[in-house]
């Protein structure tokens, strides 16, 4: 049995998209996942499973969800492993750039293609810069930024299936679940 966090995109964010963490518990436990946690109303899960396949795990996630909700819900999966070796990624890059207002992390289904990963990292401007690494990118907010802009960079169309967490829920999620 291995342990994976999931990280559900669009949900809880309007009266429409409302998927309170009992339910998210409960489909993903229905479709065969165990040890099913949320971090308190947020679409943060970790569970425990016997598939090996990320894009197995996904989907099989992404089906429960759409059948409990009546809508698609993207569906982003990390194995412990590698979500701590993302974690400890996120904070050195944070100590190597100080004095940023906000770091933001997309978590990505699929890793960009290199011209893809090229013209994110060009999004640069005085409100900050794109890092790509891996299936994260790094959205490094200097002081001044538009605060409360979703994509300040204007990056965020280029990185298909994705959701976004501060650094600092990467690091207490990485703690407390991995």
């Amino acid at each position: 049995m291995t342990t994976y966090l999931a990280f559900l995109r669009a949900v809880n964010l309007g009266a429409t998209r409302v998927f309170p963490k009992g339910d998210i518990v409960r489909a993903a436990t229905d479709a065969g996942f165990e040890n099913v946690r949320t971090h308190l109303n947020t679409s943060n899960v970790r569970l425990d499973s016997r598939m090996r396949s990320r894009a197995r795990i996904e989907t099989t996630l992404e089906d429960a969800f759409a059948r409990d909700r009546g809508f698609e819900v993207p569906t982003i999966v990390f194995s412990t492993t590698e979500f701590r070796a993302l974690a400890e990624d996120a904070a050195a890059l944070s100590a190597e750039n100080p004095g940023l207002a906000r770091h933001y992390i997309y978590l990505m289904k699929e890793e960009l293609d290199a011209d893809t990963a090229r013209r994110v990292e060009a999004t640069t401007t005085d409100a900050g810069r794109m890092v790509v690494r891996g299936r994260a990118v790094h959205a490094l907010l200097l002081p001044g930024y538009q605060d409360g802009r979703v994509d300040p960079l204007n990056a965020a169309k280029l990185l298909g299936v994705a959701t976004n967490r501060n650094l600092a829920v990467i690091q207490g999620l990485a703690e407390r679940w991995c």
